[in-house]
């Protein structure tokens, strides 16, 4: 199973770009396909974008489609996610997640690796 970190979260202003990295540790990174969530405190998990484990398929939440784009690199294990055009309601913690699938789940239960989250804020 692999460990998966997140890194590339920070406070922004609205407008500006981020790039969130996901970082796997193990040696099967891509028998894995990569998903990224964001939570708010108080409110549950909400899905924002995944990739097959080739990178032939991805899915995005409605409210971030044509703002972000997710990607992966099976050479260097490591997922992003490109944050353009932030809004204030993208201020979140941002976790990545994975699992051994050829399907690109988008319901957080499907997932059995998580990272540890990284803030990211977004101020007006």
């Amino acid at each position: 199973q692999v460990k998966l970190l997140e890194s590339g979260g920070g406070s922004v202003q609205a407008g500006d770009s981020l790039r969130l990295s996901c970082a796997a540790s193990g040696r099967t990174f891509d028998d894995y396909c990569m998903a990224w969530f964001r939570q708010v405190q108080g409110k549950e998990r909400e899905f924002v974008a995944v990739i097959s484990r080739d990178s032939k398929s991805a899915n995005y939440a409605d409210s971030v489609k044509g703002r972000f784009t997710v990607s992966r690199d099976n050479v260097k294990n490591t997922a992003y996610l490109q944050m353009n055009s932030l809004k204030v309601e993208d201020t979140a913690v941002y976790y990545c997640a994975g699992r051994v699938t050829p399907y690109t789940p988008m319901v957080a239960e499907r997932y059995d690796v998580w990272g540890q989250g990284t803030q990211v804020t977004v101020s007006s």
